[in-house]
């Protein structure tokens, strides 16, 4: 990694200039119907410039600001896993012919470059990864690996987090440690864009050398990006202790404040919609009637659908309670047991699109103080 360069917005409009010439198809945050999310961009221009976003629990909105930042929000309702384990995918496809089953060929892994990478959504990368690609094993979903290894990654680290957010506690934010190609930190104020830039990859390195000649940042620009991630980390909106997170969980099956909690949960599952870690899917197979072409298909799934489970005649957990301990129970502590770390990144997302408002940290909380009650957990200091 080299020290930090500042970058102004012509210097990150070169940036994405250089990622279109070597062929990447640039993908950054944009507002579209009153929402920060996903979508192809070709400029500064199309970033969120002048809006930040207010998340509570159950609550979304877009705000103005008028200091001119071009990173001055923190998570939509999208994430990354939809460019990497697309919501619907064609696993194999073949057609019937007169030399027998021939294979339809899978069309080339687009290459994306992701700009706006929050520390929490890279350590959902990196736990996708483990779960896709694992270290001495052939990746068990091909698509992903093959999508992943093309991705170039710019990360973003948080200055300021959401009402919702909680990575400091969970160790994933709010700052970048590795696992990016360019990091940037940044410290506009008064209208003037100021990134600091620092490479972690040699890929990085020659896309940042390529986007032109950039000074390095002086001890002032460097102190205060410190600050502003120290101040981000005492301010997150929320926390959870995951002090015997697993332990617990596994003690407290049968605790009545499964039962409140279904109470209210609508197991509409947009809570693993939103999630850039769960990775259930489902499998489907058709054929076409006008030719004899079988398809087999991927999609998105979750463990709040009924079907999920269904099993000989049967959904083994039928009820809500069921499913929403099956989908805590799994990111808090049998992830730890399958992969050796939790499943969840702290991102707040399943709280803020929650149409109820459900806290995952409140229910861990609640669960830890022998607590039946449905009430909000008081807030940690710093909460918004």
């Amino acid at each position: 990694m080299n020290e930090p360069v500042v970058m102004d917005r012509a210097g990150f409009d070169r940036l994405i200039s250089v990622l279109t010439g070597r062929g990447y198809e640039v993908v950054g945050p944009t507002v579209q119907a009153s929402t920060i999310v996903f979508d192809n961009i070709e400029s500064s221009g199309d970033l969120p410039v002048g809006w930040t976003d207010h998340q509570e629990p159950g609550n979304y909105r877009l705000e103005h600001r008028d200091d001119g930042k071009l990173f001055g929000y923190v998570v939509g309702p999208h994430s990354w896993k939809q460019y990497l384990n697309p919501p619907e995918v064609v696993i194999w496809s073949g057609e019937l012919t007169e030399e027998g089953i021939t294979t339809r060929p899978a069309p080339p892994a687009p290459r994306y470059a992701f700009i706006g990478v929050r520390p929490c959504e890279l350590a959902a990368l990196g736990i996708l990864d483990h779960v896709y690609t694992p270290d001495g094993f052939e990746p068990t979903n091909r698509i992903y690996a093959e999508r992943r290894s093309n991705a170039f990654v710019v990360a973003v680290n948080c200055t300021e987090p959401g009402g919702t957010c909680f990575c400091a506690s969970v160790g994933t934010g709010p700052t970048a440690m590795s696992g990016y190609d360019l990091a940037i930190t940044e410290v506009t104020s008064d209208g003037e864009v100021k990134l600091l830039v620092e490479a972690g990859s040699e890929q990085g390195n020659e896309v940042l050398a390529a986007a032109g000649d950039l000074a390095a940042a002086t001890e002032a620009e460097t102190a205060r990006a410190e600050q502003l991630l120290a101040a981000a980390a005492e301010a997150m909106g929320r926390s959870l202790d995951t002090d015997g997170i697993k332990e617990l969980l596994y003690g407290n099956a049968t605790h009545p404040r499964w039962k409140s909690i279904a109470e209210r949960c609508l197991a509409c599952a947009n809570c693993t919609l939103v999630c850039p870690t769960c990775f259930c899917n489902t499998i489907e197979d058709s054929m076409e009637l006008a030719a004899p072409v079988a398809t087999r298909t991927r999609k998105w799934d979750s463990c709040f659908s009924l079907d999920f489970t269904y099993l000989h005649g049967f959904a083994v957990r039928e009820s809500t309670t069921a499913r929403y301990r099956q989908w805590m129970t799994h990111k808090l502590a049998s992830w730890i047991d399958q992969y050796g770390m939790l499943g969840c990144v702290g991102c707040g997302r399943c709280i803020t699109w929650c149409p109820v408002g459900i806290d995952i940290t409140e229910e861990a909380a609640a669960i830890r103080r022998g607590d039946l009650r449905v009430g909000p957990v008081p807030a940690p200091g710093g909460a918004r």
